[in-house]
């Protein structure tokens, strides 16, 4: 069945976008005030009767929202509303042991990371959708014979399947930088004011230990509020994810011109190509991709310019690379959902394809027979043989074929059995349908894996999407 084609309104749903709202953060938020009073309890800072007490109300639909969001727009500060709050439900007798020890940005921070991670999770399981898929697309076209094209030309004859190959090999690697950023990006921070652990002394980082073992996370070496380089890492990784869904993007856009019309990106029946022009069935999600692809690369420099914090914080440039990740995320779960869908119901044309090889008449494997006639009069002197011949076939002269059948430079050591067999496209594949299947064995043997269970943070990176440790 034909996937349905998606307009900006109605793009399948991520799940991406949910979480980064008022209401996600809030939860989160509470979710790192409650392990940390049960982490500061675990280490005999916080009685055990208030940690639990905290724990147990630090959820969402315990507080009066309203108080909060009147306390933001009183105090013009993001988190000390929700705290206030947090400690009129805990009540009198506890209350006072509400974000102990710590420092609006740990909680932030932290909280946000958490959504983050889910978020990474959702992204990996899209990634690993679109790798299956342009697995099958591997397979598929392992054999099937089209024109290679580098400088927008024809060069040698490919298959189409080791174009998918070429798209598995790159989003692998970057499912590997996915993963291998993680102890970096999913941290836990509770250095209190400046990270120097001042408010918890000699208990800090084994209280931060302990919540980061709560949540999943990892704790940081160096709980400093003006480290920016694991996020700037994480938008730089999914802007080079996006960079290669972008190149992918734009070569199915190229493909599908009329003058090409090699492949066809899925469309419901009753898609709409123009107002005007009833015949037209234009790449829509191939354009998105590229446009996203744009988007996400723009906010590299942004993410790098929020590493520039003066002092100890900059609450300016910590803003900054939150917006830029929090962007980078959701335009990302955009562009993956597309190029799962494209590349699910992509249709391949191999009867065109076979056409377009044969537009040069031949000209498409002149390397086959420079290389067979320079076997015996040298490489370079079978180049400027074949290439005049090229030349004068491409200017009209006559077939490729036939000024070559006609040059005794040629016919002395080829015959016209060796020619047509050179001239044969088929025979000039190289290793495309090797290199095509393993692409696809390897795009299967990744997707084997589970591509959203993200390794507990006490132990080692994943350095591998097809195994984690």
């Amino acid at each position: 069945m034909t996937p349905p084609r998606f307009t900006d309104d109605t793009v399948p749903e991520t799940g991406i976008r949910k979480l980064f709202t008022t209401a996600g953060h809030w939860q989160r938020w509470l979710d790192v005030e409650g392990a940390l009073a049960l982490a500061e309890a675990d280490a005999g800072v916080v009685p055990p009767d208030a940690a639990a007490a905290i724990a147990a109300a630090a959820r969402l639909d315990r507080l009066d929202k309203g108080r909060v969001r009147a306390g933001i727009a009183a105090t013009g500060h993001p988190l000390m509303p929700l705290i206030t709050e947090l400690t009129r439900v805990v009540g009198d007798d506890y209350g006072g042991w509400v974000h102990w020890g710590a420092t609006t940005q740990n909680i932030t921070q932290t909280g946000d990371a958490l959504l983050l991670r889910d978020a990474h999770r959702r992204l990996l399981e899209l990634l690993g959708r679109a790798i299956g898929a342009a697995g099958v697309l591997a397979e598929r076209g392992a054999d099937m014979a089209m024109a290679g094209r580098t400088h927008g030309q024809h060069a040698v004859p490919v298959t189409f399947g080791f174009k998918a190959a070429v798209w598995i090999d790159e989003l692998l690697r970057h499912a590997e930088r996915l993963r291998r950023c993680e102890p970096s990006v999913f941290v836990a921070m509770l250095g209190g004011a400046v990270g120097t652990h001042a408010a918890l002394g000699a208990d800090g980082p084994r209280v931060q230990a302990a919540l980061a073992d709560r949540l999943g996370l990892w704790p940081m070496d160096v709980p400093a509020r003006s480290t920016a380089d694991g996020l700037a890492e994480y938008v730089c990784v999914l802007a080079l994810l996006g960079g290669t869904i972008g190149k992918i993007g734009r070569e199915l856009y190229s493909l599908m011109q009329t003058e090409y019309g090699e492949v066809l990106e899925p469309a419901a029946p009753g898609d709409v190509g123009s107002s005007t022009m009833p015949h037209k069935r234009n790449p829509k999600l191939s354009q998105d991709m590229m446009t996203i692809s744009a988007q996400i690369r723009a906010l590299v420099p942004q993410a790098l310019e929020a590493m520039h914090q003066d002092h100890e914080a900059d609450g300016a440039y910590t803003a900054m690379l939150d917006d830029a990740v929090t962007r980078a995320c959701i335009l990302a779960g955009d562009q993956l959902v597309r190029l799962a869908v494209v590349l699910e119901g992509l249709e391949l044309d191999p009867a065109r394809m076979r056409a377009n090889l044969g537009l040069t008449g031949g000209l498409i494997v002149s390397e086959a027979v420079m290389l067979a006639l320079g076997r015996v009069i040298g490489r370079q002197e079978a180049h400027r043989v074949v290439s005049e011949a090229a030349h004068r076939a491409a200017a009209g002269e006559s077939t490729f074929a036939a000024l070559l059948n006609t040059d005794p430079r040629v016919t002395t050591y080829l015959t016209d059995a060796d020619l047509r067999a050179l001239l044969d496209p088929a025979r000039h594949l190289g290793l495309s349908a090797d290199l095509a299947r393993a692409g696809a064995a390897r795009a299967r043997e990744a997707t084997q894996a589970s591509w959203a269970e993200i390794p507990a943070a006490s132990t080692s990176a994943c350095t591998s999407v097809i195994s984690s440790p």
